[in-house]
């Protein structure tokens, strides 16, 4: 089914046109960074069903359903910024399970099965493995936090980071979670910080194919690219 014809529709439509006249065949792996309540996941939704409109197989996936168990999540403390950007994803699995067979897939007639989540961060445990598979030309959209770090850039064919202040992030996450709005609140000084050292280290706002400015979630436009 087809989505109505909106500004959020209308620039979905125009990012998926932009990654097909590069890659107008084979599979295809595309990212949506940014803040945590920048609006990723809706974003990178609406995005894949924008791509299904014209008949391609898209598959979704985020970089949550690759959580590390908590034990290694707060071996540097609870409170460790460090330790919320360093410690928080196995990307390892991510790259074991996930990136390499679907990219694989495309280079053989043999179907090569993929899994879109490894572990599920609320029951702490790993998940029942769940293995499907694709054609030849196939597009992946995963959303998530830190997901142009050094070593994951080299993953995406295309990136879209959504750009939003600390203040509405925040905002957005307090509505979301039941969390403190205050960026600037001791309960959040793990995540904001956290962030911060991804933003001084890996400026994802330079690596992303396209910057996205998302603070007006019904119209988000086109601010600049990497």
């Amino acid at each position: 089914m087809r989505l109505p014809v909106t500004p959020t529709t209308t620039l979905w439509r125009d990012l998926r046109d932009r990654v097909r006249r590069q890659s107008p065949a084979g599979r295809v792996i595309v990212a949506v960074d940014g803040l945590d309540g920048a609006g990723k996941t809706v974003f990178a939704d609406g995005l894949a069903e924008v791509f299904a409109e014209t008949g391609d197989a898209v598959f979704r996936a985020g970089i949550d359903g690759f959580h590390r168990p908590r034990i290694e999540r707060y071996a540097r403390g609870r409170r460790s910024p460090e330790g919320f950007y360093l410690d928080s994803y196995d990307y390892p699995t991510f790259r074991r399970v996930l990136i390499d067979p679907f990219r694989d897939g495309a280079q053989t007639a043999a179907a090569t099965g993929f899994q879109l989540a490894a572990f599920d961060v609320v029951r702490d445990a790993p998940v029942e493995s769940q293995w499907v598979t694709a054609p030849l030309d196939a597009v992946l959209v995963v959303d998530g936090i830190f997901l142009n770090r050094p070593q994951l850039r080299d993953l995406w064919d295309w990136s879209i980071w959504l750009d939003v202040p600390f203040e509405m992030a925040f905002a957005r996450m307090a509505l979301r979670d039941g969390s403190d709005p205050d960026p600037d609140a001791p309960a959040n000084a793990r995540y904001r910080q956290g962030q911060e050292l991804y933003l001084d280290e890996a400026r994802p706002r330079e690596a992303a194919s396209v910057i996205v400015d998302n603070t007006d979630l019904a119209r988000p436009r086109i601010v600049g690219h990497g």
